[in-house]
């Protein structure tokens, strides 16, 4: 049973966003904290355990690997864990050929039959995108997508692609979703440029533990926020990073999501696909891509002749019911966002953040910056006050 009485700090959420500020709190203000999360453990989407039947390590929300070029979150992370050097490729299927992401040499090459040097590169895509509109004349993700890449390429790994995890057509998307793609004019197959890279050594599940592992730190898994919010104390300080549209009982209007569902499957094999994700480009297949947990640990023993595997289906967001993953970030929910965190700002003792807090996605790293920020800007507020 959570005891609030005379309770100072309370996290809402053990997210990346929610575990920091809770041991920051902890550790630098020597403060007792009570942390909830309504699911049975810490870590939000990023959660990772060992598969009984198989002994893998399984992301339960789909694949998270940490990367950043932020040394101040890589030194506070490094804290808690150790990372293997394992470095993200993707491999991608269309109409039965497997081709590497992201779009560079290797993709284009294959894609078109052709031995381009990088220094052709550039110059094969102003062909490809001659008469599209350019990158700053884009008016939705289609036109963005086409005028990066040249329209082939778009149709072949983008557009259906776009259309499932989505649940749109891409010309009603708006263009700045498709920034996040790199195109490059190399050979490497790295999905990320971060400096920094790799996955828990010993899994997130152990990493979260030891980020609450302050004596200071109370955490009660499997507590509603709004099963208990009547008991929190007025002069509490709520950091809250569930949905900011339910915390003003949708004052406003709901705020989009799309939603994901994961089917787990254990095959008798020793290696599936031979990659840890490969995506599949096809409208026509309903997911979009299929995890295969043991090759983010190489360096591990595990059982011969099974694997553990994961087909990811993006699906629609039908409310409180199904988990939230990514936002719709399209005009209308814009500017609804804006009047929620108009509201919040209002607000004494709550401190909102996080994907669902702050509305947006954003990668591991950015959140782990996001919360040590909203950490020291607590920090600073208190002292203005006192």
């Amino acid at each position: 049973m959570v005891d609030f009485s005379g309770l100072k700090n309370l996290v809402v959420g053990a997210g990346f966003w929610g575990a920091v500020i809770a041991e920051r709190l902890a550790s630098q203000l020597n403060e007792k904290v009570v942390v909830i999360d309504k699911n049975r453990h810490p870590g939000g989407a990023s959660w990772s355990e060992i598969d009984p039947e198989t002994g893998i390590e399984c992301h339960l929300y789909g694949s998270h690997i940490f990367h950043t070029s932020l040394e101040r979150v890589w030194d506070y992370v490094s804290k808690f864990t150790s990372f293997t050097n394992y470095r993200h490729r993707v491999l991608t299927t269309y109409r039965d050929r497997v081709y590497p992401l992201p779009v560079g040499l290797g993709l284009i090459n294959a894609f078109y039959g052709l031995n381009l040097k990088p220094c052709e590169v550039p110059d094969f895509i102003r062909r490809e995108t001659r008469g599209e509109k350019g990158p700053d004349d884009a008016a939705n993700l289609e036109e963005k997508a086409i005028s990066l890449v040249g329209r082939p390429l778009y149709e072949a790994f983008i557009r259906g692609y776009t259309k499932k995890q989505w649940g749109r057509d891409p010309k009603d998307l708006p263009a700045e979703i498709i920034s996040r793609l790199p195109v490059r004019t190399t050979w490497n197959l790295d999905y990320f440029d971060a400096i920094y890279q790799g996955v828990p050594a010993e899994g997130y599940g152990k990493f979260f533990e030891r980020l609450l592992s302050n004596p200071r730190i109370d955490f009660f898994p499997g507590v509603d926020f709004y099963d208990i919010d009547c008991k929190i104390p007025e002069d509490c300080t709520v950091f809250f990073s569930g949905a900011i549209d339910r915390f003003f009982d949708y004052r406003y209007g709901s705020l989009e999501w799309r939603s994901l569902c994961f089917e787990f499957r254990t095959e008798p094999v020793s290696d599936f696909q031979g990659t840890s994700v490969m995506n599949y480009a096809d409208e026509a297949i309903p997911w979009t891509r299929v995890h295969e947990f043991k090759h983010f640990h190489p360096e591990r023993e595990t059982k011969e002749g099974v694997t553990r595997l994961c087909t990811e289906y993006p699906s629609i967001w039908r409310g409180e019911k199904d988990s939230p993953y990514y936002p719709v970030n399209d005009r209308r929910n814009g500017e609804l966002f804006q009047k929620y965190a108009k509201a919040a700002s209002r607000l004494k003792n709550v401190v909102p953040g996080g994907r669902l807090g702050s509305y947006r996605y954003c990668d591991m790293d950015r959140t782990v910056d996001d919360a040590l920020a909203a950490f020291e800007k607590h920090v600073a507020s208190r002292r203005e006050r006192f």
